[in-house]
């Protein structure tokens, strides 16, 4: 099995380089679809950029440590793209509702944990990947 340390520090040093912004608070609505409600805290890195040309998104949870949990890739059926999403600070039961939320209608997702994240939910959603 291939080691995918240096994955999981590219994306950690993204986070410590650049400013996390919150836009959208645990609970508010998504500004174009106001039946998304989001079950955490969720914004952007300053000054870097993703795949559709925005920054990259992030879901901040409530832990208090400083601890890339994972990552979730989504598929959007209405926008026709799919996107990574970097999950921080989130519990087993923010992971959960995060994937529940993200699953429905024309988006869904897959939650790939870090292997430090320490998470139950590790062998649930954590994809079996052939080397």
């Amino acid at each position: 099995m291939t080691d995918h340390t240096e994955f999981w520090s590219a994306l950690r040093r993204l986070l410590d380089r650049h400013t996390l912004v919150i836009d959208r608070p645990q609970g508010s609505c998504h500004p174009r679809f106001p039946e998304f409600i989001y079950p955490v805290d969720y914004g952007f890195l300053e000054g870097t950029r993703a795949g559709d040309g925005k920054e990259i998104d992030v879901f901040r949870g409530s832990l208090k440590a400083d601890t890339l949990t994972g990552i979730c890739c989504t598929a959007d059926a209405l926008k026709q793209d799919i996107e990574i999403k970097l999950l921080y600070n989130c519990s087993d039961a923010e992971v959960a509702s995060i994937e529940k939320a993200l699953n429905r209608g024309p988006m869904s997702c897959v939650v790939v944990l870090h292997p430090g994240s320490n998470s139950g939910f590790e062998r649930l959603f954590s994809p079996n990947i052939r080397q």
